[in-house]
């Protein structure tokens, strides 16, 4: 048996998979802060997970683990995970110490992406597709990309991070220091500068609004597409990939941004006969509602470190 968790800003959730792929048990909880306890947190998953499995931690092969920040996946150490009070911590020994069971550690997004590429494998969706993104849209934006089955990492770790490609340079003041960013553009955080609400989730509200016909709105989420859609162009110019899975919080809003993502694609497609032939809007999907795809990932990784 093997166990994925995917520890998040808010919550921490773990799966068990077995030897064929196939999930048993998931279980989450709120995310500690602090070294000491996103340690604790993730020890405390990995049991409750295994017995639910009727298990012991003798069963289990190897647990993996995604996280954001900097991750290096050879050592499991993991830094600047300032949502989690984390700066610099050798997360993989901590918890392969406790546990007594071999552990990786991989970055959120780059797991979550072997866990999209694992689902489109599993039902069928993959249609012979050799190589995947995965377009994580939630605070931020960042990318994973899979090729050959196999997670593409880059000569520094960074392979993915369209999110700090700059396409306006006219635009807002990204946190990376640059100005223009597509995260500035199409991310959760850009959402709620350009829409400022008192609404628990400002995109829903957007969309709401929107939808209703308000003029703001309608420019706001115009906007908001583009940017997403530049996101997809890019990941496909660069590498070509024959499908780009959205996912991360946003992708809960399901067809209506996909729609919108895709209308933004086709009307670029129109005045471009080279970006016509490609059919980039034809390559878009969102992650089914619900799917744990990083907890999915990690477990993936902790098996082939690839």
């Amino acid at each position: 048996m093997r166990i994925g968790i995917d520890i998040g800003g808010t919550k921490t959730a773990a799966v068990a998979m077995d030897t064929d792929g196939r999930l048993s048990e998931q279980v989450r909880q709120p995310t500690g802060f602090g070294d000491a306890d996103v340690i604790a947190t993730a020890v405390d998953v990995a049991q409750q997970v295994t017995a639910l499995s009727g298990r012991s931690l003798a069963d289990v092969s190897s647990i993996g683990i995604g996280i954001p920040g900097a991750v290096d996946s050879v050592t499991g150490r993991v830094s600047h995970a300032v949502n989690l009070g984390v700066h610099d911590l050798r997360l993989g020994a901590a918890i392969s110490e406790r546990l007594g069971v071999s552990v990786r550690v991989e970055n959120d997004v780059k797991a979550a992406a072997m866990g999209a590429h694992h689902l489109l494998a599993e039902t069928g969706m993959a249609n012979g597709f050799e190589s995947m993104a995965y377009l994580n849209l939630g605070t931020g934006l960042a990318a994973g990309i899979v090729l050959g089955g196999r997670l593409l990492r880059g000569g520094h770790g960074v392979a993915g991070e369209v999110g700090h490609i700059p396409i306006d340079p006219n635009g807002a003041l990204c946190s990376c220091g640059q100005v223009g960013c597509v995260e500035t553009i199409a991310s959760g955080s850009a959402i709620a500068r350009m829409w400022p609400t008192d609404a628990a989730l400002p995109a829903v509200d957007l969309f709401e609004a929107a939808g209703a016909g308000d003029p703001i709105a309608v420019d706001v989420q115009s906007r908001f597409f583009e940017g997403v859609a530049a996101a997809v162009r890019i990941l496909v110019l660069a590498a070509d990939v024959d499908v780009v899975v959205i996912g991360g919080g946003l992708s809960a809003l399901g067809t209506p941004l996909l729609d919108g993502v895709c209308a933004s694609l086709t009307a670029g497609a129109r005045v471009s006969p080279f970006l016509s032939s490609l059919d980039i809007a034809g390559r878009v999907r969102v992650l089914p509602l619900g799917f744990p795809a990083a907890a999915v990932g990690a477990a993936l990784t902790g098996v082939d470190h690839g």
